[in-house]
């Protein structure tokens, strides 16, 4: 006879403090394994030294080596989710399958195979939310709808949160609780087809000094004024408990950023279609000029705008894009070049280390307009306007565009207001 056990199925939520679905296994009566999978679904789409995986390889190898100081180990599959269920289900003998909610259109139709093989056997499957604040319906308007507009969800998010228990989930204390055994196999980067990157990733550290100033230098690229916690949210590292705590404790401009956080991924779960298309269906006919020699010359960062080359070559230089340029560039491939929002979020996607579907599809959705954002359709962000509140004495172009004073440096590939006209032009036939 098997011995009945129950398994937790880490995803977005690589670690063992406060993680929600992981204390609700550890307390559930019966000894857990921990389990990981490497999805073929998504790595197959990547390239082999794609940062991302390193950076989940090596969280996946630490929560191994910690399980295995608790006399367990974790169990690590490359394939499909299906098929690792399936043979777990032979090794094992599964009461239940807890795992925290993951948000995105595939990972609800991946979950849906899960439950629907478990079920067949049995098992049950239990998902619990851990990496946002509220979800699903929790914010909903008074006749019951999804809010489309950030003002008013982020007043009720406020009111409800000072209502809730931000407590922590200690399963920090509850390891005695894993299943006993000997560790398995180490899966390396070369058993899944990838090799390091060669990128750097940014440390796991609430700064309170960073929190403390960040309404003031949030908006500077050339400071050092953001968390840069994006990797660590967008895959567990850091509880979203704890750094919503911090927020309140130090700066109620970052809980907003933590908020639009969450009111993307609570558009994302009620309206599906914004992955693939505008969350205003009427945007979907604008007929964008889509030049492909335009997009390289964006994506190259030789645009002849400095504050957009200096964003798109610190993007592509390092993985990361402060975020006022995150805007200033999405706006400029949107408005300025009519390339449709589509392309600069799948560029994003590719090479953004804190690639996260819903803030990335948000954000470009907000730039282009297209988006549930209540603004219209003509603002355009003005590139030297927006260098002169917010990079005044050129300190960060300068560091990404070196060439910026020299005679080599490109002419504004087009003019601002020639190309804000146009694009307004564009938007108003189209939407006639």
């Amino acid at each position: 006879m098997k011995k009945k056990i129950n398994l937790f199925w880490f995803r977005r939520d690589l670690r063992v403090a406060d993680n929600h679905g992981l204390y609700k296994a550890l307390t559930s009566g019966l000894a857990v394994l921990p389990v990981f999978i490497f999805d073929t679904r998504i790595t197959n789409d990547l390239d082999d030294d794609d940062s991302r995986i390193e950076f989940i390889s090596n969280e996946v190898n630490r929560l191994k080596k910690e399980f295995e100081r608790n006399n367990s180990t974790f169990w690590i599959y490359h394939g499909k989710p299906l098929d690792a269920f399936k043979r777990l289900w032979v090794e094992y003998d599964i009461e239940t399958v807890f795992t925290n909610q993951d948000y995105e259109p595939y990972a609800r139709e991946r979950d849906a195979r899960v439950d629907d093989f478990l079920k067949a056997q049995g098992v049950q499957f239990v998902k619990l939310k851990d990496q946002v604040v509220f979800h699903k319906d929790d914010i909903l308007k008074n006749d019951g709808k999804p809010y489309t507009v950030f003002t008013p969800y982020s007043k009720k998010w406020k009111d409800k949160l000072s209502k809730i228990n931000l407590e922590s989930y200690p399963s920090e204390k509850q390891l005695g609780n894993l299943l006993k055994m000997e560790p398995l196999k180490d899966v390396t980067l070369r058993d899944l087809g990838f090799r390091r990157g060669r990128l750097s990733f940014p440390e796991k550290k609430i700064d309170k000094k960073i929190l403390k100033n960040y309404e003031q230098q949030r908006d500077f690229p050339a400071l050092d004024g953001t968390s840069r916690l994006g990797i660590h949210l967008r895959f567990g590292t850091i509880s979203i408990r704890k750094l919503t705590r911090k927020a309140i404790k130090h700066s109620p401009v970052y809980l907003n950023e933590l908020v639009w956080r969450n009111f993307y991924m609570d558009i994302l779960w009620h309206f599906p279609h914004v992955e693939n298309g505008a969350f205003k269906p009427e945007y979907n006919h604008i007929p964008w000029l889509n030049s492909e020699k335009d997009f390289a010359r964006w994506c190259e960062g030789k645009t002849g705008y400095p504050i957009v080359d200096a964003g798109m070559r610190q993007l592509n230089e390092t993985g990361y894009m402060h975020n006022r340029v995150r805007m200033i560039t999405a706006s400029f491939l949107c408005k300025h070049l009519l390339i449709d929002w589509r392309w600069g979020e799948a560029y994003f996607a590719e090479k953004l280390l804190d690639y996260e579907l819903a803030s990335n599809n948000g954000g470009w959705q907000w730039a282009a307009g297209t988006g549930c954002d209540a603004a219209p359709y003509f603002r355009v962000f003005n590139p030297t306007l927006q260098t002169q509140k917010f990079d005044p004495d050129f300190i960060y172009i300068r560091q990404w565009v070196p060439e910026y004073d020299e005679l080599t440096y490109p002419h504004p590939m087009v003019d601002h207001k020639m190309a804000r006209q146009r694009a307004i032009d564009t938007y108003k036939k189209a939407l006639q």
